[in-house]
């Protein structure tokens, strides 16, 4: 299968590495510069649970893939959500009209933004339980394993999505289908809904906030929020399942010395969040279905007031 993965970070690399080895014809896109000078040097490098792989793989910076002479079957995405339409602006002359389009991204609504390229016929949205690092560029760091759960969103369901569920078990990619993803995509999206935004504005790790005598009641109030939207849109969304969850980060034993992603694109990045589309997209999807979220408003907006006293970029 031809497959054009959006977005070659860490885990853009780890699935472009393992659709490769599967003897698929990959090609990778990505914005990061040193990254795409690395891997057409020296290949894609990875840790690879232990093994020091290296694979030559195709990799083409965004701004430059409009001349690549590729007609995907499959687009997979992993880049940042603001910058999804511009990567897909980039590669749409390698959409026919048959290509299907994954999408992985963290957050909520990126189909409204996937739609105006491909039909929802065409869009399977996903949730991966998979983990990756890059050590550097060109370099990833891939240990564990992981599973994919997806689903079409257009009428021809599961039969729509049965040859890239193959393909992607044919890379050990571990994936099967949903009936509800958006259950899925909801329940981690709170996740990063609370530990995201609260600890970036808090600069704080998870367990240090989780310890707070205000932690359960913050986090409580926005977990009712993404629960609220979630049920406009037939999402089934257990809150204290949700609850048990959120605070199994709280644990130092195990991941609660951790800072999360949106702390480290901003704090130490100095890059722009992701905030619009994880508590954002929860605001402006109460504002249509008339649902009141005062906590997910004001953390939007606390954490757009820390991106512009920081400058970031």
């Amino acid at each position: 299968m031809k497959i054009i993965i959006a977005g070659a970070g860490a885990m853009g690399s780890r699935f472009g590495l393992m659709l490769h080895q599967a003897k698929n014809d990959v090609i990778l896109v990505d914005g990061w510069q040193e990254h795409i000078d690395n891997i057409k040097r020296d290949g894609l490098k990875a840790n690879f649970n232990g093994e020091e792989v290296a694979e030559n793989i195709a990799i083409y910076h965004q701004d430059e893939v409009s001349n690549v002479d590729f007609s995907a079957d499959l687009v997979i995405l992993f880049t940042k959500a603001m910058q999804l339409d511009g990567m897909l602006k980039s590669i749409k002359n390698m959409i026919g009209e048959n290509t299907k389009v994954l999408c992985l991204l963290n957050g909520i609504g990126h189909e409204d933004v996937i739609k105006k390229y491909v039909p929802l016929s065409s869009i399977l949205l996903g949730n991966t339980m998979w983990t990756a690092g890059l050590e550097g560029p060109g370099r990833a760091k891939l240990f564990g394993n992981g599973s994919i759960d997806l689903q079409n969103l257009g009428t021809d369901g599961k039969s729509a999505a049965e040859e890239i569920i193959t393909v992607l078990n044919e890379a050990k990619l571990n994936a099967k289908y949903s009936d509800n993803i958006l259950s899925s995509i909801y329940k981690k999206a709170c996740v990063n809904g609370t530990m995201n935004g609260l600890c970036t504005i808090l600069d704080s790790n998870m367990a240090d906030f989780g310890e707070t005598n205000v932690a359960d009641n913050i986090v409580e109030s926005i977990v009712s929020e993404f629960a609220a939207v979630a049920k406009r849109e037939n999402a089934t969304l257990n809150v204290d399942e949700v609850l048990a969850q959120i605070k199994t980060c709280y644990n130092r034993e195990t991941i609660g010395l951790h800072h999360p992603s949106m702390y480290q694109d901003l704090m130490i990045n100095n890059r722009l969040t992701e905030i619009d589309f994880i508590n954002g997209a929860i605001v402006r999807k109460g504002k249509e279905y008339g649902i009141s979220t005062p906590y997910c408003s004001f953390l939007t907006e606390l954490v757009h007031a820390k991106e512009q006293i920081l400058g970031a970029k």
